[in-house]
């Protein structure tokens, strides 16, 4: 049985659907009536938590009218936006996710993303915002709040500019690329013209920096980052 606050739509050539999933039922009226101004969009229903959304959901699926678009809250009882988001696109992956938070903390940003939301916007958006993200959302393209966009770009510059060996010096990469070719503390001296326990101490460094537990995990580093061939 479906639940009082949940909305059937015709089937048919009908306007795009959205379930809104968030704890505070004032915002889930505001977003109501935000919907209430686009000819396009109709609100399937309402849940207060993850939980629920995942519920009326099953509710929706059983009746043949699965919303198109969610547009899910983040922190919430029971279950969460992002917990919600992930279960979401497992069960029904047809039904796209759009997150309308206050957060916009990085960390945050990036869970939903990988959980499967289609698009990130801030409760202070526009009526035609939300209703670009739930079009864009229902074609499987993208829409992010700005703000959140430019944090997202600077975080995937940030990612192509990190270098895994900067944080080694010269020599610790020459004595890396000898660990690579499988040559033990006392050759490593004997090759760079150093005592035994300096070089121990480098491989000790080298380990910690990069974050490796021994010498083949090394060895595998140094051929992935193309320091040496394979078959050297």
């Amino acid at each position: 049985m479906i639940g009082d606050d949940v909305q059937v739509v015709e089937s048919g050539d009908r306007p795009l659907t959205v379930l809104i999933v968030d704890d505070h039922g004032v915002v889930r009226q505001g977003m109501r009536a935000y919907l209430s101004m686009v000819p396009d969009i109709v609100v399937a229903g309402e849940a207060a938590d993850g939980q629920q959304a995942l519920e009326r959901l099953q509710a929706l699926d059983h009746a043949g009218q699965l919303p198109d678009v969610v547009l899910m809250d983040l922190l919430m009882p029971r279950m969460d936006g992002i917990a919600a988001t992930a279960a979401i696109k497992a069960r029904f992956p047809l039904v796209e996710v759009v997150v309308l938070t206050s957060f916009i903390e990085e960390a945050k940003v990036q869970a939903a993303l990988e959980a499967g939301a289609t698009g990130y916007l801030l409760k202070d958006a526009e009526a035609d915002e939300v209703a670009a993200a739930v079009r864009a959302a229902h074609r499987g393209e993208m829409q992010l709040d700005p703000a959140i966009a430019a944090q997202v770009m600077r975080s995937l510059r940030a990612q192509q500019r990190a270098d895994p060996l900067a944080e080694l010096t010269k020599r610790e990469r020459e004595v890396l690329v000898l660990i690579a070719r499988g040559q033990a503390n006392k050759e490593i001296a004997g090759v760079l013209g150093i005592t035994e326990r300096t070089a121990r101490t480098h491989v000790s460094n080298i380990l910690g920096k990069l974050g490796l537990a021994s010498r083949t995990q090394a060895a595998l580093f140094a051929v992935r980052e193309g320091l040496i061939e394979p078959s050297s």
